[in-house]
């Protein structure tokens, strides 16, 4: 009995990441429908301007309410529809946490990669995961954890999503969320498990853990029985042996 019981749990804890999850997949699916419904969606050569007032008008009520999900949000478009040689940063950073390089904001921003010297590598964007597992795939990913040096200077999970028109790419839509910020969201129901929890990606990379042995970042061997959180990349690994 006691072992069933157990694996509710745990599957309880699997149900909450996948709802969470689902909740963003939701939105990025009607900033998709809003893009390309937009007057000029069937253009090439946007004007920057226009697009980001349309792309403003989506993701700032989400990153200005109080105790926001994102901590970042926006539309990346393809150089092709944006009218550049490069792709478009129409892109908003919610309130910052301090951090060692920008220090803390407390209102969102928009991403100026004019200010970030290093950001040279997104130059090469089509080889990042974050657009190049969309593109290929024609489906939502998730990128994570990582440390984003960009912005945040924290770890956080990417969620992107192709706009697609003609069968044609015109960019993504995506949010940033702080693991920390993950971790709020999920660890009520995975130490409700009564088990040590850690939760990975594919990789078998830690996003959120019960184990205080096990921390994010790390990559653990993952078991074929690993609870899969449904929607999403992500299962949950008992990280100890249990009775």
């Amino acid at each position: 009995m006691a072992e069933r019981v157990l694996a509710s749990d745990v599957e309880a804890a699997a149900e909450r990441v996948s709802a969470l999850f689902a909740r963003i997949y939701e939105t990025l699916d009607t900033w998709r429908d809003a893009i390309l419904s937009g007057p000029d969606a069937a253009e090439t050569g946007v004007s920057a301007a226009a697009l980001d007032d349309r792309v403003a008008a989506l993701v700032l009520p989400p990153l200005q309410e109080d105790d926001p999900l994102l901590i970042g949000a926006g539309f990346i478009a393809a150089p092709d529809f944006a009218g550049g040689d490069d792709l478009h940063f129409a892109w908003w950073l919610g309130p910052l946490d301090d951090n060692p390089v920008f220090g803390a904001t407390s209102s969102p921003s928009k991403l100026d990669l004019g200010s970030r010297s290093y950001s040279d590598y997104l130059r090469d964007f089509r080889s990042l995961e974050w657009y190049s597992v969309p593109q290929s795939t024609h489906r939502t990913h998730i990128t994570g954890p990582y440390v984003d040096h960009l912005c945040a200077c924290d770890y956080i999970v990417t969620v992107t999503s192709p706009v697609e028109r003609r069968d044609s790419m015109i960019g993504v839509v995506g949010v940033d969320v702080y693991v920390k910020r993950l971790e709020r969201e999920l660890l009520p129901a995975m130490l409700a498990a009564g088990v040590p929890l850690a939760l990975v990606n594919e990789q078998g990379r830690v996003t959120v853990s019960t184990d205080p042995a096990v921390s994010v970042g790390t990559v653990i061997a993952v078991p074929r029985d690993a609870e899969a959180c449904a929607g999403t990349p992500f299962r949950l690994v008992r990280t100890t042996a249990h009775g």
